[in-house]
C-alpha cells in the first residue's frame, strides 16, 4: 500500500504552490546580474511580448527587452527544464531498478552523451553550427542506451540488474574512451573538459522549445504509467499477479527517462546529483506514490536547478561551471540526506 505522507493528501495544493513557487524564482532570477532589473519590468516586458501592448515599455530602459528575452531568458528557462527531466529520470530510474541510488547516469547515457560531444568537439564538426555538438552527444546518448539493452537481455526479457551492471560496463568503456579524446586533442582539450562540467551559457530559445518538448512529452508518458510504477516497485511477481506487463512497462519507461537524459545532457553537458538527490528529498515530503512523486520532483527540480545556475551566473565573482556546484553542494547534502533518513530502506 502506497502510505500518504507530508503534503501528500494535498496534491493540487502542493502543485500550485511549487508551480508558483517556479514562476517567482523565474522573475526574481531574470531580474538578477550584471544589468539589475526589477520585477515589475520583468513582468512589463514579458507581458509585451505577449499582449504587443506598447504602453507596457514606457519608463523602461531600452536595452532591457534585450536582455530579458534573448539573454537570460532562454537560459534561465533551459536550466529549468533541464532540471526538471533530470529529476524525472531520477524518479523512474530509481523505480525501475529498485536502487536507491540509482540516477540518469546509472546506465551510462551520461556517458555516451560525453562521448559523442567529445568527438564532435575533437574533429571540430560544424556542420549544424552551435548545434553540432548536441546533436552528437544526443547520438552518443541514445546509441549507449541501446547497447545497454542489447547487452542486459537475455531471451527477450530485461532484469535489473542487468540493466546495472550492463551501464557500468558500457559506462565504464565510454570513459575511457573519453580519456584517450582529451589525451590526443591538444589544444580542444579545455573545451572538451568544460563541457563535460555542464553550462547553460548562451542558451536561444530554439534550446528552450527543443527541451520542453522533449521533457513535457517525456513527464505525460511517466504520469500514465506512475500507477504501473508504483506496481512494479513491489516485485515482479506481485506485479505480473496483478496483470501488468512488467517487461513492457520497464521498457518503456527505461526508454523515455533515457530520452529525456539525452536531451538535457545535449543542451547543457554533465550535471550531477539533481537525479539523485532531487527524488529522494520529494519522497520523504510527498510519500513514494509517483502520481504524486513525478509532478512533485520535476517542479522542485526545476527550481533548484535554476536556483544553482543563478547563483553561478549572478551571484558568484566568477561563473562556475553548473555541473561542479551542483557536485559541490549536493555530494555532501546526500551525504546527510542518506546518513539521517536511511534511505536504503525506503527499498527494503
Amino acid at each position: 500500500m502506497i502510505k500518504k505522507t507530508g503534503l501528500g493528501g494535498l496534491p493540487g495544493l502542493q502543485t500550485l504552490l511549487l508551480i508558483f513557487l517556479l514562476l517567482l524564482v523565474i522573475i526574481l532570477s531574470t531580474g538578477m546580474g550584471y544589468i539589475k532589473i526589477s520585477p515589475t519590468h520583468v513582468l512589463k516586458v514579458i507581458f509585451f511580448k505577449i499582449t504587443g501592448i506598447p504602453k507596457l515599455l514606457q519608463g523602461i530602459d531600452g536595452v532591457f527587452p534585450y536582455v530579458i528575452m534573448d539573454v537570460r531568458l532562454p537560459r534561465i528557462l533551459t536550466s529549468a527544464i533541464v532540471g526538471a527531466g533530470l529529476s524525472i529520470a531520477g524518479v523512474v530510474f530509481q523505480g525501475i531498478l529498485l536502487n536507491p541510488l540509482a540516477d540518469p547516469y546509472t546506465l551510462g547515457i551520461s556517458a555516451g552523451a560525453a562521448f559523442g560531444a567529445s568527438i564532435a568537439l575533437l574533429l571540430d564538426i560544424t556542420l549544424l553550427g552551435i548545434y553540432s555538438v548536441p546533436l552528437f552527444a544526443f547520438i552518443g546518448a541514445v546509441a549507449t542506451l541501446f547497447a545497454v539493452i542489447s547487452l542486459s537481455s537475455f531471451e527477450g526479457q530485461t532484469s535489473s540488474n542487468n540493466l546495472i551492471l550492463s551501464g557500468i560496463i558500457v559506462a565504464a568503456i565510454l570513459s575511457a574512451g573519453i580519456s584517450f579524446i582529451k589525451y590526443v586533442a591538444d589544444e580542444q582539450v579545455s573545451i572538451i573538459i568544460f563541457w563535460l562540467m555542464g553550462s547553460f551559457g548562451s542558451k536561444t530559445w530554439a534550446d528552450v522549445f527543443l527541451t520542453f518538448l522533449f521533457v513535457s512529452t517525456g513527464i505525460l508518458i511517466c504520469l500514465f504509467f506512475a500507477r504501473d510504477l508504483n506496481i512494479i516497485s513491489l516485485g515482479d511477481r506481485s506485479a505480473n499477479s496483478l496483470g501488468i506487463e512488467t517487461n513492457r512497462v520497464r521498457m518503456t519507461l527505461l526508454v523515455t527517462a533515457s530520452m529525456i537524459t539525452a536531451v538535457c545532457v545535449s543542451v547543457s553537458g554533465i550535471i550531477g546529483f539533481v537525479g539523485l538527490i532531487i527524488p529522494h528529498l520529494m519522497r520523504f515530503i510527498v510519500g513514494p506514490d509517483n502520481r504524486r512523486l513525478i509532478p512533485a520532483s520535476a517542479l522542485v527540480g526545476a527550481i533548484l536547478l535554476l536556483s544553482a545556475d543563478t547563483i553561478t551566473r549572478a551571484v558568484l565573482p566568477t561563473e562556475v561551471p553548473i555541473g561542479v556546484l551542483t557536485a559541490l553542494i549536493g555530494g555532501p547534502f546526500f551525504c546527510y540526506i542518506f546518513k539521517k533518513k536511511r534511505i536504503v530502506k525506503t527499498y527494503g
